[in-house]
């Protein structure tokens, strides 16, 4: 029996910093079914000086980074799902049409695992916050009627002893540390609320040729001058909250997305 895993993002390259390293583990699985739903195509994002992308051409460009992003993770998604709403201003659809049309993706795939952002959207995105929030309200809605799958929903997060060890790193070699006050810096969660710790060293050479291929956005995403060594680290492994089933006591500490399902 196949099992689905279904990632909802705002933006390509969301995904290749959340899930990269959980599907490159289940590459090869035949049972395996991965689908993935971008709210936007990206097109708002920044342009840096020399890059050959234009406002009007961005979003094609950043679909194309998407799908070889993918290719070089070595497993791209068997659906892809372009919602196409609009760039840094997801959060002004109202929240009803944004859970109708994940969930329209959603009940036709039924995945067993859903994962998405959680409410403080990684880095504050208010894209990020709203798309995690309906697909919240979308999982639900699936999960109370008895359509099958929707056995477990996740939030990628970054335990707080992980950002500061980062911080920590960060400062020792002169590099700007983050502020989880401001919009686009990493922020982390108390590391009792983490529920799943995969193990993404064995793939994260993977997990990083994918980072390297969003190359229109390559200067925000990692520290320039890029250091593969670097960005390989910091894939080492993927974190997240398990929003439902809610956990009861005593907590296990997941390591995979479909463990114990």
């Amino acid at each position: 029996m196949a099992r689905t895993f279904a990632v909802v993002v705002a933006h390509p390259d969301d995904d290749a910093l959340t899930w990269a390293g959980t599907v490159a583990k289940h590459a090869l699985d035949s049972d395996f079914r991965f689908i993935l739903v971008q709210a936007t195509d990206g097109e708002a994002g920044d342009i840096r000086d020399g890059f050959p992308a234009s406002r009007e051409t961005l979003g094609a460009v950043r679909r194309a980074e998407c799908a070889a992003a993918w290719r070089a993770v070595g497993r791209p998604p068997d659906r892809l799902e372009w919602l196409g709403f609009p760039d840094g201003r997801v959060a002004e659809v109202p929240q009803a049409e944004l859970a109708d049309r994940i969930a329209r993706v959603l009940e036709e795939e039924t995945p067993d695992v859903v994962a998405t952002f959680g409410p403080d959207g990684i880095t504050g995105h208010p894209d990020h916050i709203a798309i995690g929030a309906a697909t919240d309200l979308a999982f639900a809605r699936l999960a109370g009627n008895g359509t099958p799958g929707f056995k477990r929903l996740l939030h990628h997060v970054l335990p707080l002893s992980v950002f500061n060890r980062w911080q920590r790193r960060r400062r020792a070699v002169d590099l700007p540390v983050f502020d989880p006050t401001r919009m686009y810096h990493w922020r982390g969660v108390p590391d009792d609320e983490v529920g799943l710790v995969v193990d993404c060293r064995a793939v994260r050479d993977r997990v990083a040729s994918g980072i390297l291929e969003h190359r229109s956005q390559l200067h925000v995403l990692v520290d320039q001058p890029v250091d593969i060594f670097g960005v390989q680290r910091t894939m080492g492994r993927e974190w997240a909250t398990v929003v439902w089933p809610p956990p009861l006591p005593p907590r296990r500490l997941l390591a995979d997305v479909f463990d114990g399902l």
